[in-house]
């Protein structure tokens, strides 16, 4: 690699080929003190407990689901 930017070196006095280094880059657009308070604080206490739904609950859906697939079946041979 010739350059850091893998400029042609034929171009390297070129004005054009002047580039920033990254601290300089990404300070650009940064303010004057970039450290911001927390707004999702981390820890807390003890989450709610994930509900489920009940194993009858999805036995029937799954029933229910065949049961229309037949009556289907049934209405349309």
């Amino acid at each position: 690699m010739a350059t850091e930017h893998d400029i042609d070196p034929r171009a390297a006095d070129d004005p054009r080929n002047v580039y920033p280094t990254d601290e300089q880059f990404y300070s650009a657009d940064r303010p004057e003190h970039p450290v911001l308070p927390e707004d999702r604080p981390r820890g807390g206490g003890p989450a709610a407990p994930v509900k489920h739904r009940g194993t009858w609950a999805t036995v029937a859906m799954v029933a229910g689901i065949i049961l229309l697939i037949l009556v289907g079946i049934a209405l349309f041979p």
